[in-house]
């Protein structure tokens, strides 16, 4: 069965296609088929309907009865329990013929008189009349006139058309006359036309029939020199020639793709919450190869309901399963995880629905269908097919949004992304393995490794102040370190531990006045930071500054606003000031971490940077209208700006200010070398396992020129990596979680928060049943779907079809 299928296409699909629907057309894959069914479109639509099954006078309960008590019957007396009358039910071979403790059957095969349905049906008391006057419903004498056939016929029952199998029907004998017979479909044609007694239209003239074939077949109207070679083709197979070279291009498949991805509910944005792009169109350029290879039916269907399940499945099998990723998802943080997940799995299993079986199985998402033969169990037995994913319940405003998969542009491109995996592993494990095989001359070199080896390390030019803040008092003064003078505390003093040794824990009256260092204008450059910990992640408190409060906040600070650390560079505020905090709540409470901060003398938020332990982090600008001049006469503090905004039980250790801008490079080797050279003022029995650890790690990333050139070549490589995700697209897949049964829960009346019985995956218990050894997963979906014994999908898919082209089903 092939995609290059359709009602009216007679080359390719359509007859492979067909001939799987309706078990009537044998056409070789390729091949070129009927004719006829291009030729009709010159016949009006009204003559196109397919003929019905069973011509002769005889009453069959599909064609003729099930339609009279479908229209005046079952509403009372059908499948919806709750409008149900009498408990009788009409639409069920039980409902009509079995006995029950309450009364007979409704119907008694051969014998009107005694079938209380007829009975009711043509008494003349308005009480007992059915169907009864306030209906407004009245059988007319013909209808009557069928059911009394039908019983006295025996009342043969059959199950609705839609859920028998099609069975192959003998082609009807015509005679042709002056009308060509090519195939089996222009004789079921030509006989419902000449049984209604009407001929066939007139063959279109040429110039008409290209137009027709090419709008229909490609969408696009046809180029004047095709149209002029048709018209002027002598061959036998001018018709042929022509469907094929439009089949051929690829306009054939982006036309055929245009009604999938509509059922599919295509789009290139989540649709909720922001609305973000996503890159789902691999997924439609997928579909458009598909139709364009003539890809088999049942292997279109496998690849997008299960494609990731297959073995070692390729990447175009695993972008196939975008199929359902499409539905529209959410990043809103206020919505409800298990809400989204559960509207997902609705979203799958109704579209599942609508696609392949043809069927309203959302219907049974808060109760049994109303008219249909499925029940609340059916439907959440299917979810349970789409609620084993791995995808989250927020899609984190993301185009590439989780699970996903790159897709490779160019055969250069996938080559190096299926073997960067197996390199970066490769180089992973020899870094690991570096690390053992260094650890003879490391220690050779601990043994005589002094805290001053590392100070080539740093970049000390234009350090204006440094102050380690790791001494405790020396006869009541705080030992000065550093080419800067300071003066001492104000008040009592209180040492802690802290990341370089014994750690000044600041507060109200305990903070430190470092004088006029730090008097920088607007324009100069210039990078300041510390080792700081924060007690409690709550409240508004300076932890370096050089800001005089009473002037309008004029100077700049590094500043705690509850979770976050702050920037300000002011000349009045608000008005004429930057301020940058970070985007996420970085602050860990009760934890050193290094914060520093470098700015470019561009009077711009964006020539602010902060780094947290040498990584810089994402700000969020929340100000940027600096002027004029930053300089104040108040003199640089640790601890709170020039008054309030107390450090409350702050420690800050290693207080360091440039009047240049420091490189990412550098502050990173600054957050790593003072710990390290700090734990070389110790002795070895007096350091931490993570002090040892430190060491080591900050000698063999920059002494051993070995693993440097190891790391060197894993960045290049995941510099690679990056590269290629960032030119070519990451769209979105299914993938399954591992170790996981299929399962779901019946919701309530469909509400996510009231969940009732377990259900394992399975199809509707009213169709067909799953393969003897299919998997109980989206793979076995599928191969349930594609069964021979399945009587919806060739019947919907074909229908499908041949709509497109002749507007009607």
């Amino acid at each position: 069965m092939s995609l290059k299928v359709a009602g009216a296409l007679t080359v390719r699909i359509l007859i492979s296609m067909m001939a799987k629907a309706f078990s009537i057309i044998d056409a070789p894959r390729g091949g070129t088929g009927t004719r006829l069914l291009l030729l009709l479109l010159g016949v009006p639509l009204a003559l196109l309907r397919p003929p019905t099954a069973g011509a002769a006078a005889d009453v069959r309960f599909n064609r003729d009865i099930r339609p009279i008590l479908a229209e005046n019957c079952t509403a009372c007396h059908g499948p919806d329990a709750n409008a149900r009358k009498a408990g009788l039910r009409l639409d069920t071979r039980e409902g009509l013929f079995e006995n029950t403790p309450k009364r007979g059957p409704a119907v008694v095969p051969g014998a009107p008189d005694k079938s209380p349905l007829w009975q009711r049906v043509i008494t003349t008391d308005p009480d007992d009349l059915m169907p009864p006057p306030d209906s407004h419903k009245v059988l007319k004498p013909e209808q009557k006139d069928k059911l009394r056939q039908w019983i006295l016929a025996g009342a043969p029952w059959e199950g609705h058309w839609a859920f028998i199998k099609p069975e192959r029907p003998a082609v009807p004998s015509v005679k042709a006359g002056g009308f060509p017979v090519r195939n089996p479909i222009d004789a079921f044609v030509l006989a419902k036309l000449q049984a209604k007694g009407l001929k066939p239209a007139p063959e279109a003239d040429r110039r008409t029939l290209a137009r027709r074939l090419s709008l229909d077949l490609t969408g696009l109207p046809p180029r004047p020199e095709v149209v002029e070679a048709f018209v002027k083709d002598r061959s036998p197979d001018y018709y042929e020639k022509l469907v094929r070279r439009l089949m051929d291009s690829p306009a054939w498949g982006e036309h055929r793709a245009r009604y999938w991805l509509d059922a599919a509910r295509y789009a290139d944005t989540h649709g909720l919450h922001f609305d973000n792009y996503r890159e789902m169109w691999p997924y439609r350029d997928w579909v458009i190869k598909a139709f364009n290879r003539n890809m088999p039916f049942d292997q279109f269907t496998l690849e997008q309901l299960a494609g990731d399940l297959l073995d070692n499945p390729t990447i175009d099998q695993q972008t196939a399963t975008g199929f359902h990723r499409c539905n529209m998802t959410t990043n809103e943080g206020g919505t409800i995880d298990e809400e989204n997940q559960a509207l997902y799995a609705n979203d799958r299993v109704t579209t599942t629905g609508w696609v392949w079986l043809g069927v309203t199985l959302n219907c049974a998402a808060c109760h049994d269908h109303k008219f249909d033969p499925f029940t609340q169990r059916d439907f959440y037995s299917m979810e349970a097919f789409f609620r084993n994913t791995t995808q989250p319940a927020k899609d984190g405003n993301a185009k590439d949004s989780a699970p996903s998969i790159l897709v490779p542009q160019t055969a250069e491109d996938a080559a190096r992304w299926a073997a960067l995996p197996g390199e970066l592993t490769s180089v992973t494990n020899q870094i690991a393995a570096r690390r053992n095989e260094a650890r003879p001359a490391y220690e050779a070199w601990l043994a005589n490794a002094l805290p001053s080896d590392l100070d080539g390390d740093l970049n000390l030019s234009n350090l204006v102040v440094h102050v380690p803040l790791n001494e405790r008092l020396s006869n009541g003064v705080l030992v000065a370190q550093g080419p800067t003078p300071w003066l001492p505390l104000k008040g009592d003093e209180e040492w802690q531990a802290g990341k370089l040794g014994p750690a000044l824990v600041l507060k109200k009256g305990a903070t430190l006045n470092l004088g006029d260092a730090g008097d920088f204008e607007r324009t100069n450059a210039f990078s300041y930071g510390a080792w700081v910990r924060v007690s409690k992640a709550a409240g508004n408190s300076g932890i370096i500054a050089r800001m005089d409060v009473g002037k309008d906040y004029r100077g700049w600070d590094l500043y705690q606003s509850d979770k976050k650390f702050s920037v300000h560079i002011v000349h009045k505020w608000p008005e004429n000031a930057i301020k940058v905090s970070t985007k996420a709540d970085v602050i860990r409470e009760k934890t050193f971490q290094h914060v520093f901060v470098t700015y470019d003398g561009s009077g711009k938020a964006k020539g602010v940077r902060m780094y947290i332990d040498g990584v810089e982090t994402p700000l969020n600008t929340d100000n940027d209208a600096l002027k004029d001049s930053i300089r104040t006469p108040v003199p640089l503090h640790v601890g709170q700006r020039s008054q309030g905004h107390e450090f409350e039980r702050g420690r800050v250790q290693d207080v360091r200010v440039y009047d240049r801008r420091l490189s990412s490079r550098e502050v990173k080797t600054l957050a790593r070398v003072v710990p390290v050279r700090h734990a070389l003022t110790l002795a070895a029995d007096q350091r931490t396992p993570e002090q040892k650890e430190a060491i080591f790690d900050y000698w063999i990333t920059t002494r051993d020129r070995t693993y440097i050139d190891l790391v060197a070549r894993h960045d290049v490589l995941k510099a690679e990596r990056d590269a290629l995700r960032e030119r070519n697209p990451v769209t979105h897949i299914q993938q399954e979680k591992k170790d996981s049964v299929p399962m779901a829960h019946i919701l309530f009346r469909g509400q996510y928060d009231k969940p009732r019985d377990k259900v394992i995956a399975g199809p509707p218990a009213v169709l067909h049943p799953m393969p003897a050894g299919a998997p109980t997963n989206r793979l076995g979906l599928a191969q349930w779907i594609n069964s021979p014994d399945n009587p919806l999908t060739a019947r919907v898919t074909v229908n499908r079809f041949w709509q497109e082209i002749f507007g009607v089903g």
